[in-house]
């Protein structure tokens, strides 16, 4: 039996990690910016991390959400102390898309509406609601193409409030900082609006912080930013720091119906232990201000970059969330990043490479990232 291909390979087997470095199976390290895919939040193989996944493990890896579970209550305690959100109920289960997916249908029930909106360029996950909320028809299988979902551009108030003032929308998810979409940024003045339409109209507002979240942009939420409030907050990927993991955080508002949303290995004994020494790391070693700090950082150094070399059209993001817009497709750049500067990082499009760096990254790897982009850019641009 074979693998079934889904994604475009570079020929390297990733052996084992540390911090923002990783090795492959010959014993070449390279400079890891992507973050695996912004799911490494406090870094490779943390060593407070491995010992509490160890220590769990020795003890019980699973049991069913049929019992109670003390972990479970201590995340929640601890994520709602750390992002403010004390007051919110939180369900557990096991990746964005599961996130997304419930977090629209819990806006389903409570408004007994169908109609979404969602932004264009939107990804919110592969599974059967979450895909068709995601502004990509090569994506959506026609089993999926129900007509629930209306997108409308990023950032237009105006035709978010003429479809809201219809009075039969359910939900709005957004994310406020694109991640595949190309790091593309929602304004202050955008969701403030926002906020106060889907209040008129008794409509739910979901943020969708499953890349962008978890201290990914300087602040624990990237609405935190913009001075809103959601109703709904979906999070996944950082949560874990590799192990699978997601979760919605609810508003107080929301009335809980045994039996309406159920999970079999969400919450799990080995993911909230893995989840609790996230936090504990993000805290004790306050990556969420590195994050704020190191991203400056390196946007000033790209925007420099930038302006001395006509390649790159734009520079954008906040903390660790980082798009460079280029004038070409950058293919060969990014395969030369890989192949002959041993850095990894991700990409939006055919021309924006993607930066989400473990949050740990320092000033001294930023700017070795940048000699090793200039090299890159000169070999290939």
């Amino acid at each position: 039996m074979q693998l079934y291909p889904v994604y475009p390979l570079f020929d390297i087997e990733i052996a084992k990690g540390l911090g923002c470095h990783v090795w492959d199976t010959h014993g070449t390290e390279y400079l890891d910016l992507y973050g695996g895919h912004a799911v490494i939040s406090i870094g490779h193989c943390h060593p407070h991390y491995v010992e509490a996944i160890s220590r769990q493990a020795a003890t019980l890896g699973f049991y069913s959400n049929s019992v109670e579970n003390s972990l479970q209550v201590r995340l929640a305690e601890r994520l709602g102390k750390a992002c403010g959100y004390e007051d919110y109920a939180f369900f557990l289960i096991n990746s964005g898309a599961e996130a997304n997916e419930n977090a629209l249908k819990l806006a389903s029930f409570h408004t007994g509406r169908s109609r979404i909106l969602a932004a264009g360029h939107a990804i919110h996950g592969r599974t059967s609601l979450a895909v068709e909320a995601t502004d990509n028809p090569k994506i959506v299988a026609p089993i999926n193409q129900n007509g629930h979902v209306t997108f409308l551009p990023l950032n237009d108030l105006d035709a978010f409030k003429a479809e809201l003032d219809k009075g039969d929308v359910a939900a709005v998810i957004v994310e406020c900082i694109q991640g595949v979409g190309g790091i593309r940024m929602a304004t202050a003045e955008f969701m403030q609006g926002l906020r106060e339409a889907c209040d008129a109209n008794g409509t739910v507002l979901i943020c969708d912080e499953i890349q962008c979240g978890y201290g990914r942009s300087g602040r624990f939420f990237a609405h935190q930013h913009l001075g809103v409030r959601p109703d709904l907050i979906t999070v996944a990927k950082g949560i874990g720091n590799g192990f699978p993991m997601g979760g919605v955080l609810i508003a107080p508002k929301f009335q809980a119906v045994y039996g309406q949303l159920g999970t079999t290995f969400g919450g799990n004994h080995l993911a909230c232990a893995a989840a609790i020494a996230v936090l504990d790391v993000i805290e004790s070693e306050q990556l969420i201000d590195n994050a704020a700090h190191v991203g400056a950082h390196l946007l000033k150094r790209l925007r420099t970059l930038a302006e001395n070399n006509p390649a790159i059209t734009d520079v954008r993001g906040e903390g660790l969330m980082i798009g460079i817009e280029y004038a070409q497709p950058i293919k060969a750049l990014r395969t030369h990043l890989v192949k002959e500067e041993h850095v990894f990082t991700g990409t939006a499009s055919t021309n924006i490479l993607r930066l989400l760096p473990p949050l740990c990254l320092t000033i001294a790897q930023a700017d070795d990232f940048i000699d090793r982009l200039e090299r890159a850019m000169a070999a290939t641009c």
